[in-house]
C-alpha cells in the first residue's frame, strides 16, 4: 500500500521515524505522529526594523486555500486558485482579474501556467486545463499528484505521486508519453520538483534529479542529491521538494530533511551536496543559496562550493515556508501570516509585512516588480518597493 504523508504531518517526522512507523503504514492520510514533547516557543520578534520601504499595492480575496495551492507566475500575470476550485488569472501589477473560472471540483495542487493556459489537478485526480477563462479539457490521472503541473512548449507535464511523469498535448489533452520510476511504499504529500531547463524537462524522483526529453520522455541523465538510508520505510523516505533555485542551467534543490545540492542540468552532473535538515524548498541567486531548516534557522550557502556563508536564528520555531530571493533581500513567510524580509548578506531583518494572520501558502512569488503572497484564509497580498 502506498501512503502519502500530508504536508502538515511531515515536520519532525524523520526524528520520530521508528516510533511512527506502524501508524504511517496502517493509516492512509496520517494526520501526525504524536509526541509528548511540547512545541518549542517561537523566537520573540523585535520591533519592525523598517530599513526597506514598501507599499501594499493591492489585495484580493479568494476562497480558503491550502499548503499545496501555491500561486504561479508567468511574465506579468499570476494564476491563483482556491481549495474549492476557483481559478483566476490576475494582472500582477494592478490586481485586476483577467478572468475567473471554476474547475468544477476541489483542487489538490496549485496551478501551472504559461500566461494563457492554466492547468490544475483536482482532489479526484483530474487534470483540468483552462484557456482564456474556459475549460478546454480534463483527463483522469492514474495516481494522485501533489505537484503543480508544468505548462510549456504547448504541452502539460504532470509529476504524480507514484513517481511517474506524464506529458499531454496542451490543446487537445492527448497523452503524448509517460515515464515511471520504481514505486515506493511512502511518498511525501508535498510539492515535488518539475521544471523545464532549456530543452530538458527536469523532475525530482525520490532523491534524484532526472533530465527527460520533453518530446519523447526518454531519460537523458540522473543525478543523486540524497540517497535513501535507514532501517525502515520512513527512515528511507527521501524526496526532493519544491521550490528549487535555478540560475541558467544550474538547479539547486533540497532533499526532504536530508540534504541540499546543486546539479548541472545540461550534463546531469552533481556539483555538490551538503547535509541539511529542512523540509521546504530553496531560493537563490548567482552567488548564494538560501533555505530554512526545520527548526526555523535560516541558512545561506555559497552557490559554487556549497559552504555555509551565514546562519540566523532570529526566526527559530516560527514554521517558515520556502524563501524567495529578490535583489538584496530574502523573503520568507511563516505560519502566523508574517512576511519576513531579510538581508541576503547576513540574515538581518530589513522589514516585516503583515497579512491576515493565517499561514503563508508556499513561497512568496515575484511578478515583475510586485511581491505576492497567498494565505490559507485565501488572502492575496501584493507589495512594491517604494
Amino acid at each position: 500500500m502506498k501512503v502519502a504523508i500530508p504536508f502538515e504531518a511531515q515536520r519532525g517526522l524523520a526524528r520520530r521515524a521508528g516510533a511512527c512507523l506502524v501508524t504511517v503504514l496502517m493509516v492512509a492520510g496520517i494526520s501526525a505522529c504524536s509526541s509528548s514533547a511540547p512545541r518549542p516557543k517561537p523566537a520573540e520578534l523585535p520591533p519592525v526594523a523598517a530599513l526597506l520601504a514598501t507599499e501594499q499595492v493591492w489585495t484580493l480575496q479568494l476562497g480558503e486555500s491550502a499548503p499545496l495551492l501555491q500561486p504561479a507566475v508567468a511574465g506579468s500575470t499570476v494564476a491563483l486558485v482556491s481549495r474549492s476550485g476557483s481559478v483566476s488569472l490576475v494582472d500582477a501589477s494592478t490586481g485586476r482579474r483577467l478572468w475567473l473560472a471554476e474547475a468544477g471540483a476541489p483542487l489538490a495542487t496549485g496551478p501551472g501556467t504559461d500566461g494563457r493556459t492554466v492547468a490544475v489537478i483536482s482532489q479526484a485526480n483530474d487534470l483540468i486545463v483552462l484557456r482564456d477563462g474556459a475549460q478546454a479539457w480534463r483527463v483522469r490521472l492514474p495516481a494522485r499528484s501533489f505537484t503543480p503541473p508544468v505548462v510549456a512548449g504547448e504541452r502539460v507535464f504532470v509529476l504524480a505521486g507514484d513517481r511517474s511523469v506524464v506529458a499531454f498535448d496542451a490543446a487537445s489533452g492527448g497523452r503524448l508519453w509517460g515515464q515511471r520510476a520504481r514505486a515506493e511504499a511512502l511518498v511525501l504529500g508535498q510539492a515535488g520538483v518539475l521544471l523545464p531547463v532549456g530543452d530538458t524537462l527536469v523532475a525530482g524522483l525520490s532523491g534524484r534529479l532526472v533530465g527527460l526529453d520533453p518530446l519523447a520522455g526518454s531519460l537523458r541523465w540522473e543525478a543523486p542529491v540524497a540517497v535513501a538510508r535507514g532501517a525502515n520505510e520512513v527512515e528511507r523516505l527521501v524526496d526532493l521538494v519544491a521550490p528549487v533555485s535555478r540560475v541558467d542551467a544550474i538547479v539547486c534543490a533540497r532533499a526532504y530533511s536530508a540534504a541540499v545540492g546543486c546539479v548541472d542540468a545540461v550534463r546531469g552532473r552533481v556539483l555538490w551536496t551538503r547535509p541539511a535538515q529542512g523540509v521546504t524548498g530553496l531560493a537563490g541567486d548567482a552567488q548564494r543559496l538560501f533555505g530554512a531548516e526545520s527548526n526555523g534557522r535560516m541558512v545561506a550557502w555559497d552557490r559554487v562550493s556549497g559552504n555555509p556563508v551565514w546562519q540566523s536564528e532570529r526566526l527559530l520555531h516560527r514554521r517558515l515556508g520556502a524563501p524567495l530571493t529578490v535583489g538584496r533581500v530574502v523573503v520568507v513567510g511563516d505560519e502566523t501570516g508574517l512576511v519576513h524580509v531579510l538581508s541576503r548578506e547576513d540574515g538581518s531583518e530589513m522589514t516585516r509585512l503583515s497579512t491576515d494572520g493565517s499561514a503563508v501558502v508556499g513561497a512568496p512569488v515575484l511578478a515583475g516588480d510586485v511581491l505576492l503572497v497567498q494565505t490559507q484564509r485565501g488572502g492575496v497580498y501584493a507589495w512594491r518597493p517604494r
